[in-house]
């Protein structure tokens, strides 16, 4: 399947300014695709990405559970360990950025892609454009900007949005960039209803359209976590259609 086919000529001059600040950002490619994935590490690293790639599940698991990538690109379809497997493992251990890479397109697969952890979900065969841009927002969202507040402070919660960290009293609870995002907003304006179309552009950096859940997921992800760690599911408040809210 041809499914990127593009020189690194075809880097348009916007794309390329938008990630110069991202240049040695060490990255994971899972692909078992070899012409697709050599295509792939050619036009990261011809951008300045320190690429490290793995053909399969286990391989690619073995390392990004070994080493620290500022993100991940990672198959579904692999031999040894499927990719789903290799998100469940890793989300075990640590909150690396991950977006997959799939030829699986369907709502149900991107709604499953995200509810394992996946922080963005990008369909085969892809745009190579648009693949940029999200993982342009995908590391920006993992490395905010240093000015402003870093600390917020609610009831027993306790977020720095800039190290991801999250304290629910005594007990640290790891948070994926989304995730912490997402918090921040709702401890920004506690007891407010946030709605979906205002929280999508200031947690995935793009507008909400018809049935995309993507929010939904991480904020079930998030629900899941808070709770497990002792804060009253009770004050985390989902008003179906409309948006969320904490009090």
């Amino acid at each position: 399947m041809n499914i990127a086919r593009v020189e690194a000529s075809a880097f348009n001059e916007q794309s390329q300014s938008g990630l110069r600040r991202f240049v040695s950002v060490p990255l994971l490619l899972i692909e078992d695709d070899t012409e697709l994935a050599q295509q792939l590490c050619a036009l990261l690293t011809h951008h300045g990405f320190e690429v490290t790639q793995a053909s399969d599940g286990e391989q690619g698991a073995e390392l990004a559970l070994e080493k620290h990538f500022g993100l991940i690109l990672l198959d579904v379809r692999l031999p040894s360990l499927d990719g789903l497997s290799v998100l469940q493992l890793l989300r075990q251990r640590r909150s690396t950025p991950v977006i997959i890479l799939s030829a699986w397109g369907a709502e149900q697969d991107r709604i499953t892609g995200l509810r394992h952890g996946a922080d963005d979900y990008l369909a085969k065969p892809f745009n190579w454009t648009e693949l940029m841009l999200r993982i342009e927002a995908v590391l920006r969202r993992s490395q905010p900007e240093a000015p402003g507040e870093q600390q917020l402070n609610y009831q027993q919660l306790q977020l720095n949005i800039s190290s991801q960290q999250l304290w629910v009293g005594e007990q640290q609870v790891e948070l994926t960039p989304v995730e912490a995002r997402l918090l921040w907003q709702l401890m920004a304006q506690p007891q407010q209803l946030l709605s979906k179309r205002l929280l999508y552009p200031l947690v995935l950096e793009r507008s909400l359209t018809d049935y995309d859940r993507s929010l939904d997921m991480h904020w079930s992800r998030l629900k899941r976590k808070l709770v497990q760690a002792g804060f009253p599911s009770e004050r985390l408040i989902t008003v179906h259609g409309k948006g969320y809210r904490l009090i």
